[in-house]
């Protein structure tokens, strides 16, 4: 049967509503695809593309596309060999100055810039004919600062050329705190023109001083947000205290985002027990003038790492004082919900919260999480973490309280609250949660073991509004009699209850239980300690998961003095029972261990990693983030022959991220990966190694794996 030839199809819609189709369509293969139909969906899709990230290698950007004229965000900080200056690997014949300038011509309208910069002279090329739109600069580098390099050189290029510069970006970038301050003072146009600051660099070890921040800030007086990584404890000079968080209110008033971390915050220390050794210099009254101060706030960061207590009146203020405020996270703060009452108090108050993480809160209890559940009533995201206080009665009461809005769960380091216990506290809403944290914590639960999760599926009618802080006229101990958390001793009160408060069945299967399957949840984030297995996942409450797209795994410990596994396999192989699962961060980068040092008896790191990453070939992965382990003592995170071959099994992988080194001859096992298409090395932990003989330190051997790599064919 012939076709109509005259049939209408997508190419006859005019070009305006073209252009706003391709615009609205964000996967890169997708569009790629679109690109290759006709010659005019060719030029849509480079019309409309605005962000482009080059993986190619440094030798060739002579041959860089010039195609992509609108593109206004540019990312070059994954051009390889990942790791070097963007013009150390030109050819001799090549200009490094002529390449900067064909960059400049194949993107005239760059506003956003991101860059590895292992030293001043990439800067000072790529500026040398800047810009002139560009308003956001991202500095990477891992590598440590050049010790010979005089105080501000990394920015002096940046402030002199881009004197409109409105965000910058350090979070990545090694340097020292005393190099940004007195560029800042020296060019004061180009300070007063910053809107957006993200100092929180975790090469800290002290982080900014209070000096350096007053003065940052003072030269920063539009700055709307502020991103800092500082330190908080008063035994160290230049600590953060009262001063420091007046100065912030009193020079930078339109501030819409704060974020305040201790630098020990970075670590993720697991073993706080809610309270620290010392006590913050931070008063009531100066939180309350820092909130009184900032009447913009929109989301505020505090991670304090030191004891701030009886902060219930300061968060009162804050709600009253910071009414657009949307996002929250506090760190060792104390009393921050008194719940003495059925009125609502401290952070509970905070009605407007979207997002919300209370960490190390020592006196944090069930009854105070569910006072934030019927005072924070819209939140979308809660985070918990080491609040030992907490128990699944608790935290189930708040899940229930905000079944209509939340979807994104962190829980951590709570001791009351094991895997099974999290999971079975979130049953009410495991049919619309998207987001997921928690901690492999088995206590004794094996993978044969069989659970039932049948529990009533309860809401509480007239406590879903915002400000229901009356109870509708119960008081709270019938409130908390209803929910089993205090014992009633009149069964005829108990009874009033019920009727008052009415049990709603499941609406999906109407028997009053939940069902297994958690439909929308699409990232599933896990922490394990080294020596334990995933294998009890599914048996835990996890079995069913069929949208499950994107998974992270941390495994955090010491492998030295931990005996030899029973087990052949980590259990990587349990998680083919996930059908869409194709993306994957595997994080071993905080398990310790020996390379090459292992006393008798005990197993170096590549046993280890053999370990971890059997069976990971079973699995339709394609996309692959791996940390492998690393040995503390040489500082070296190297990727061992027995997971090289672990890892070639992975048959449908098209991309593979390596966080750390290997050798050439490793590499090549990866070339035998039919549809692989990108591959990069990556060592971006602090100090980066500068002197090794690792590929990712060899220009020629990575250069040698690209071309071998770019050279096989690829179906798609």
């Amino acid at each position: 049967m012939s076709g109509n030839i005259d049939a209408t199809t997508v190419s006859h819609l005019p070009e305006e509503i073209l252009c706003k189709v391709f615009a609205a369509v964000s996967d890169t293969r997708t569009r790629n695809s679109l690109s290759l139909v006709c010659g005019s969906f060719l030029r849509l899709e480079r019309r409309t593309r605005t962000s482009l990230t080059l993986r190619g290698n440094a030798r060739d950007l002579h041959r860089i596309p010039t195609s992509f004229l609108h593109v206004t965000h540019l990312d070059l900080s994954f051009i390889s060999p990942w790791g070097h200056a963007l013009f150390c690997s030109s050819s001799a014949t090549a200009d490094p100055r002529l390449l900067a300038l064909r960059l400049r011509d194949a993107f005239p309208r760059v506003t956003s810039l991101s860059v590895y910069a292992r030293d001043p002279t990439t800067l000072q090329l790529l500026l040398l004919s800047p810009w002139p739109e560009l308003r956001h600069v991202r500095l990477v580098r891992w590598h440590q600062r050049p010790p010979t390099l005089q105080p501000g050189s990394d920015f002096a290029a940046l402030f002199s050329h881009c004197r409109n510069l409105s965000s910058l970006d350090l979070s990545a970038f090694y340097h020292w705190p005393e190099d940004l301050p007195p560029v800042l003072s020296a060019n004061p146009a180009a300070a007063a023109s910053l809107r957006r600051l993200n100092l929180l660099t975790r090469s800290f070890t002290e982080g900014f001083k209070s000096n350096e921040i007053e003065s940052i800030t003072s030269s920063c007086p539009n700055l709307e947000h502020l991103l800092v990584a500082c330190i908080f404890d008063p035994r160290y000079l230049g600590f953060v205290g009262d001063d420091t968080l007046l100065a912030i209110a009193s020079n930078c008033p339109k501030l819409t985002l704060l974020h305040l971390a201790d630098t020990s915050s970075f670590a993720n220390r697991r073993d706080n027990d809610g309270f620290a050794g010392e006590d913050a210099r931070v008063s009531r009254a100066t939180l309350v003038a820092l909130f009184s101060g900032l009447p913009l706030l929109e989301e505020l960061v505090l991670d304090v790492c030191k004891n701030v207590r009886e902060s219930s009146f300061a968060l009162e203020v804050l709600s009253s004082k910071c009414p657009k405020l949307r996002v929250l996270k506090l760190g060792q703060f104390h009393g921050i919900c008194l719940a003495l009452g059925s009125r609502l108090d401290g952070i509970a108050l905070c009605q407007g919260l979207r997002s919300l993480s209370v960490n190390n809160c020592e006196d944090l209890d069930d009854m105070g999480l569910i006072e934030i559940g019927r005072g924070c009533s819209r939140l979308v995201r809660f985070e918990l973490k080491g609040c030992k206080h907490v128990t699944e009665k608790g935290l189930r009461t708040m899940v229930c309280l905000l079944r209509r809005t939340l979807i994104d769960v962190k829980v951590s380091c709570c001791v009351n609250l094991d895997t099974v216990a999290s999971l079975r506290a979130l049953e009410p809403i495991r049919d619309r949660i998207e987001r997921l944290h928690v901690d492999c914590v088995w206590n004794g639960l094996r993978e044969s073991d069989s659970l039932g999760h049948g529990f009533l599926n309860f809401d509480l009618n007239g406590l879903d509004e915002p400000c229901s802080s009356d109870l509708n006229g119960a008081d709270s101990a019938e409130f908390m009699d209803y929910l089993g958390v205090a014992e009633c001793e009149n069964p005829s009160k108990r009874k009033r209850q019920r009727c008052k408060y009415d049990l709603e069945v499941d609406e999906s299967n109407g028997s009053g239980y939940y069902g297994k399957s958690w439909d929308r949840l699409q990232y599933l984030s896990l922490w394990i300690g080294v020596g334990d297995l995933l294998t009890p996942l599914p048996v835990a409450g996890l079995e069913d998961c069929p949208n499950l797209e994107e998974m992270r795994i941390k495994v955090e410990g010491d492998c030295r003095g931990q005996p030899k596994p029973v087990e052949s396999e980590f259990g990587l192989s349990i998680l083919a029972c996930y059908p869409q699962l194709s993306k994957m961060q595997l994080d071993c980068g905080d398990t310790r261990g020996y390379v090459l040092t292992a006393p008798s008896g005990q197993m170096d790191l590549s046993l280890w990693e053999r370990f971890f990453l059997n069976g990971i070939g079973t699995l339709s992965l394609n996309e692959l983030h791996y940390w492998p382990p690393q040995d503390e003592d040489v500082n070296q995170r190297s990727l061992s022959l027995p997971a090289a071959g672990l890892l070639q099994e992975c048959d449908t992988l098209r991309k593979l991220f390596i966080h750390g080194t290997t050798h050439e001859h490793f590499m090549n096992f990866f070339l035998k990966i039919p549809n692989l298409r990108d591959v990069q090395l990556r060592e971006d932990y602090y100090p980066a190694p500068g002197n090794d003989m690792s590929t990712e330190m060899r220009v020629g051997s990575c250069s040698r794996f690209e071309d071998a790599l770019n050279r096989r064919q690829i179906c798609d």
